[in-house]
Formats: structure tokens, sequence, C-alpha cells
């Protein structure tokens, strides 16, 4: 219940982390077939993921079957990592909140383990359910579960789900040492199998978007069933029962304008379809919640899109006052992509003014053009560059830096975060052109210049009021991004 505080008291939320000893440990079957069961018996499970992640977010959407939501330590404060809980849990009314983490337990991003799956758990007062690959290994499973016990203080376990047993006998000695030497519940045990059930999860989804590929549901529904076969649900639920009450802020989105208040709603679109699917839920919420009217768009079907505003041909939709263009994997969609009218009808676009935010596929888009398998495909050709595609990520992990450059976005001076996981690079056509981040982690669009420090990189680039980026954004990390969006869609509409 709120309090005079401003905070609200005694919330109540049935959680548990999905974590492992390590990547590869297990946690994301052991977090999926739970979900799945859990669903298929009726229950409400709200998912939610651990760092900047789109892919596994995907599976756990759909293992549940409402969005997911991203939760993050390098983004937000403690207090906002609570709030955003809290906030997307209880619209759900869970049976269970249900947290899969991210590589081993205790890594992260220095010797303390700053930003890691053990400090969110700590932050959110969750219980840990630890998933243990036993290949091989009989008492020495009780060595590894006891140092991970005493490791770090302030955590609460659960219990432990044996991965990948190999038989019976094998799973009985587990219990054995698990029981004489811990004090940490055995909640299940899963086979060892003989094929990895998500043998390439990123490609499965890469080419089909968010609704994952045709098998998935199948995949999904089998995992399900093995949890639900080898793991006692039951207890699991009791446990993630006896999580604490937490004490958050009054609500998630105390400095959002309601849109109620708004006269001239501007209708802001989005491309959302198997080519670009890169969205943060909390971004969307927080363009609504500044006043725009949201327009979901595809490129990659025969759908009609509304023309920018003062172009209302008959019968056409309602204009466009701003364009959102996220990211994913254009590069399955390039033949497509490059013979859409759309993609060539956004540098007209950009040229009369539209505000148009662009994230890594969506800044591809608005490139000369994307070279994959040596073969160029043209683009939108606002910006003198071609995205050239290579085997291993150019891009990956967080982004910190600042804002240099005058834009409708960000203020001049403010520290930018994000991330970025992009597989291409830049490949200018004439000279590198001016930016509007400097980076002081990430890679970005690289070097500013072949004689700048390798440390020293940019990103974003500008054309009016376009901006183009490799770093995406996780809005309530970068509050303005939103109102200030949604106020120059309102401002280009007022123009008209």
């Amino acid at each position: 219940m709120p309090t005079a505080s401003g905070t609200l008291s005694g919330v109540s939320l049935p959680r548990l982390c999905v974590s492992a000893l390590s990547g590869g440990g297990g946690k994301t079957l052991v977090a999926l077939g739970l979900t799945r069961a859990l669903v298929r018996r009726g229950h409400v499970v709200q998912p939610f993921k651990k760092g900047p992640d789109y892919i596994d977010a995907a599976w756990l959407s759909q293992a549940a079957g409402r969005p997911a939501s991203n939760l993050d330590p390098f983004m937000l404060s403690v207090e906002r990592l609570q709030a955003l809980f809290v906030h997307v849990a209880l619209k759900a009314a869970p049976s269970l909140a249900l947290l899969e983490g991210n590589r081993g337990l205790f890594d992260g991003m220095d010797v303390t383990g700053s930003c890691s799956t053990a400090e969110l758990a700590r932050a959110l007062q969750c219980p840990i359910l630890l998933s243990v690959d036993c290949t091989k290994m009989t008492r020495t499973a009780a060595a590894l579960v006891r140092g991970v016990l005493q490791f770090e203080s302030g955590l609460r376990f659960a219990g432990v789900i044996l991965n990948r047993v190999g038989s019976l006998r094998h799973e009985s000695l587990l219990r054995q040492v698990l029981e004489t030497y811990t004090d940490l519940r055995v909640l299940g045990a899963l086979p060892r199998l003989d094929k990895n059930p998500l043998p390439e999860r990123h490609m499965g989804i890469a080419s089909q978007g968010e609704g994952l590929a045709p098998g998935a549901q199948a995949t999904l529904d089998r995992l399900g069933q093995m949890v639900a076969d080898h793991v006692d649900l039951e207890v699991v639920l009791e446990e993630a029962n006896k999580a604490p009450s937490l004490n958050v802020e009054d609500s998630f989105w105390p400095a959002m304008e309601s849109t109620g208040r708004f006269v001239t709603r501007p209708r802001i679109g989005y491309v959302r379809d198997a080519a670009l699917w890169f969205y943060y839920e909390e971004n969307l919420e927080a363009l609504e919640r500044a006043g725009a009217e949201l327009v979901r768009l595809s490129l990659v079907d025969t759908q009609v899109w509304p023309e920018a505003h003062g172009e209302e041909p008959h019968g056409a939709p309602p204009p466009l006052d701003g364009l959102y263009l996220g990211g994913g994997f254009p590069e399955d969609w390039v033949q497509v992509l490059s013979a859409s009218p759309h993609v060539s009808a956004l540098a007209h676009w950009a040229d009369v003014g539209m505000p148009i935010y662009a994230e890594c596929g969506g800044f591809m888009l608005l490139s000369a053009g994307i070279e994959h398998h040596g073969r160029f495909w043209p683009m939108g050709n606002i910006f003198p560059v071609t995205a050239e595609f290579c085997a291993r990520p150019q891009g990956l992990g967080y982004v910190r830096g600042t804002v240099t450059a005058e834009n409708p976005y960000f203020p001049v001076g403010m520290e930018y975060v994000g991330h970025e996981f992009h597989y291409s690079r830049c490949r200018w056509h004439d000279k590198m052109p001016s930016f509007a981040l400097r980076l002081g982690k990430g890679q970005g669009m690289g070097a500013l210049s072949r004689e700048e420090a390798r440390d020293e990189r940019v990103d974003a680039l500008l054309y009016r009021n376009v901006w183009a980026s490799y770093s995406h954004i996780f809005a309530p990390a970068m509050p303005c991004w939103a109102a200030n969006f949604t106020a120059a869609a309102r401002r280009f509409a007022m123009a008209q």
C-alpha cells in the first residue's frame, strides 16, 4: 500500500531467479521449461530477462504467452530496478515472476561482480533457483553448491535443479551428497538429452522475428513437459511464495506526463516485423506516456503505410509525424527491404524534417546500402555509408558516452548509456561525417579517424531530425528520450 513517503510498501510477489554456475549451465532450458510447464497448468507467469537481451526475452515471451521485460543493473539504480520489477509484475498479477539470469551467478563487469545476476537477485530479494550441470560429476556438485552458498552474503536460495543427469543411480547419488553436505533442497533432476533442444536459438528466430521459427512452440511444449515430469512444481511455487515483501517507489514513471492532457497526440510509427523487432516494451510505453499515438508498421508485407504529415492522399491512413526504427536482422530480408517503396521513401521523410530515430538495424535502412555475402543491396541512402556484414560480432556489450552535437532527442553534454549487438561495420564512401556521440565504452561506428586512440569511438549520425546509431537505449535509463521524441513529432505535425 502507498505510504506518505511516496513508496509502495508490503508488495507481495512470488518470484524466483533462475541462474547457473556458468553460461551454458542450463538456466535457459530450466527457465523456459518451468515457464511453459506452469502456464500449461493454468498459472500466470511474468518473465524477466537480466541484462540487455532481445533474443532470450523473445523465447521467454513465447513460453509465457506475455511480453518479457528486461532488468539491467548497468542501466538502472537499485531503486529503479525494484520499481520496474513491481510495475511490470503487478500488471500481470502472476502466480510467479520468473527472472532468468545471464552467464554465471556471480559473473559481472569486474572483479567485484558489479551488474551480476547475484547483484540483481539481491536488489530484488529474489530467491535463486540454481541449475547445476552434473555431467560426469557426483560429490563435486556438493562442493560447488557449498561454495556458491558461502561466496556472497545477502542472497536467498530456493533450491537446486540437477541438470544433465545420466541415470537414476546418478540422480540418487547426487541427491545424497547434496543432502549430506548442503542445506539446499533438490527441487528436480533433468535427464541428459542426446540433442540440445535449443541448439541455435539465435538463428532459430533470426529470420522469423519475435514470433519464433516454425517448430519453436513444439520445442517449448517439450521443454515444459520435461520440467513437469522431473521437477516438483508445487515446491517451486512454495519457495517462490517465501520471497519477502518489497517496499518500492509508488510509481515507476513519476516524471512522465499523462497522455490525457495533450490536445495534439502526434502519430509515431514503428516498424515491428520479422526484419526489425528489437524493441523494449518500456520504450514503447514511454512514448505513449509522453503523449504519442503509436502506429505499428511492417516492411516485409504489403501493408499500406501512412504518408508524412501534410501529404495525406484521399482514403489513406492518417499521416505520421515521426518514425522509430528498431534493430533486428535486416540482413535476412535484404532483397525485400531493398525493393520496398517504404525504404526508398525514407530519404524524402528525412528531407522534410520528420523526426526519425533509428537503432542498429534501423540505421542500416538509412545507409546507402547493406553488403551481405559479397552483394550490395541499396537502402534509404540518407547517410554515405555501407553496412558491411562480417562473420563475427563487431560490437557487443554495454555502451557509455557523451552527447556532443545538437539533436532533438538528447541534450549536449548528457551522459548516454545503452548497448550494442551488431555483426556489421561501417565502410564510409567519402570522408567520415560528423557524429553525435563520443564513446568511452563500446565500439559504435568505430574510431573518429585512423589517427585517434583505439579507445576513442564514435556513434550516432545526424541529418536534420534523424538520429541513426548502432547503440540501443532503454528508455527508463534515458528518461528525456521519449518526451523529446514526442515533442519533436508534435512540432513537425503543427508545422505542416
